[in-house]
């Protein structure tokens, strides 16, 4: 029983324990207390924050409901006696902890945490440095990010190799799209089907494989003049000679493009344009031009060279070589049969067979012998 007691006694102070967080929080939240950001011995009375009336102290209440389950059954199983005393000592430790004194030294350290805060932060804030950006990260997005550049240790290949490493994997990136990627494209394939008539004009596109370049938005336009089948003679002659040096009157095909916006759409649009207004210029029957002859000097007329008709090869001539081959090819078996054919290596290896034999290490004595009396010679020369 005494052991329960004790236990019980423990309980008692960790009941009481929570009381200054409440009173903390009551000291926070009490509109008749003022908190201050300076310090207790640098901070002057003010009497304004003297309140005249003591604000009222929280009567001591007991509830099980601040007990968990163990402390629970211990205190049931007390008597009543022991349960009175224990209500006693944690009056006494509550009136203890809601004192004047202990009031004051938590309002003292409350004060002296906001004055701490309040002074660490501007402290922190001031001390942050802005990181300069390295060479390396001018001209990206996020250059602050980045920081400095690290020091180079010589274990780092040069940029020509870092050039051949990138070729590399743009090699590698574009063998794997073709492996597993552009054999997927077979099933949009679609037969192809010659433009109508209904269709003239033709647009040709520049594409870089991804690329930005100003070349890209270049569109080219051709059409043939006979195959505006909406004009008349005269008036497909009027537009040859609106449309001058851009026509070519070997083939009869108006060549323009248009590079001066920036998309290739609307470069496409502005051609598709003009093409209009140049059939409704056409179409104007006020003035045909007649009076205007036709100028082609813009254009080079190139010579068609013709091949002779003798030069070319008929079934007949075709025979004819035919027969030629064979003939030849009888022969040279003939001669092979007579013995009559003309082998080189044979004639080579007989001649050789013919020729005397010497021995090589009397040609190489004699050969040496030779070198040193040349050698003595230049000596007496010397001498």
């Amino acid at each position: 029983m005494a052991a329960s007691i004790t236990s019980l006694g423990f309980t008692a102070l960790r009941y009481t324990s929570r009381v200054p967080a409440r009173r903390r929080a009551l000291l926070l939240s009490c509109p008749n207390r003022t908190l201050h950001a300076t310090p207790p011995h640098r901070r002057q009375q003010d009497p304004e924050d003297s309140p005249s009336e003591k604000p009222k102290r929280n009567p001591f209440e007991f509830s099980l409901a601040d007990l968990d389950s163990d402390e629970r059954s211990t205190y049931n199983s007390l008597s009543p006696e022991e349960r009175q005393k224990w209500r006693e000592e944690a009056k006494q430790m509550h009136d203890h902890m809601t004192s004047p004194e202990v009031e004051s030294e938590l309002q003292g350290e409350v004060s002296q945490a906001v004055y701490e805060t309040s002074e660490e932060v501007p402290r922190e804030a001031s001390t942050v440095q802005r990181i300069k950006p390295g060479f390396f990260a001018m001209g990206e997005l996020e250059e602050q990010d980045s920081g400095e550049d690290e020091e180079f240790e010589g274990d780092d290949i040069t940029s020509l190799g870092h050039g051949e490493l990138e070729q590399h994997r743009e090699m590698r990136h574009y063998a794997r799209i073709a492996a597993w990627e552009m054999p997927l494209l077979s099933k949009l394939a679609k037969p192809f089907a010659p433009p109508s008539l209904d269709h003239p004009l033709r647009f040709r596109y520049t594409t870089y494989m991804g690329e930005t370049h100003p070349g890209s938005k270049k569109i080219v336009l051709e059409f043939c003049t006979r195959d505006l089948r909406a004009l008349t003679e005269p008036q497909r002659m009027k537009l040859i000679k609106l449309v001058g040096p851009r026509y070519n009157p070997e083939t009869d095909i108006v060549k323009m493009s248009s590079e001066m916006f920036e998309t290739p759409a609307q470069n496409k649009r502005y051609l598709g344009d003009l093409v209009d207004t140049l059939i409704e210029e056409a179409k104007d029957e006020t003035d045909t031009f007649e009076d205007v002859p036709l100028d082609f000097r813009h254009h080079k007329f190139k010579p068609k060279v013709e091949f002779p008709e003798g030069w070319k090869l008929t079934r007949e001539k075709k025979a004819r070589l035919e027969e030629d081959r064979k003939m030849r090819l009888e022969q040279e078996r003939e001669r092979e049969v007579q013995g009559k054919l003309v082998e080189g290596v044979r004639v080579v290896e007989e001649a050789m067979q013919r020729l005397p034999v010497r021995d090589e290490s009397r040609v190489l004595l004699e050969t040496q012998q030779g070198r040193n009396a040349g050698r003595g010679g230049k000596q007496r020369l010397r001498r």
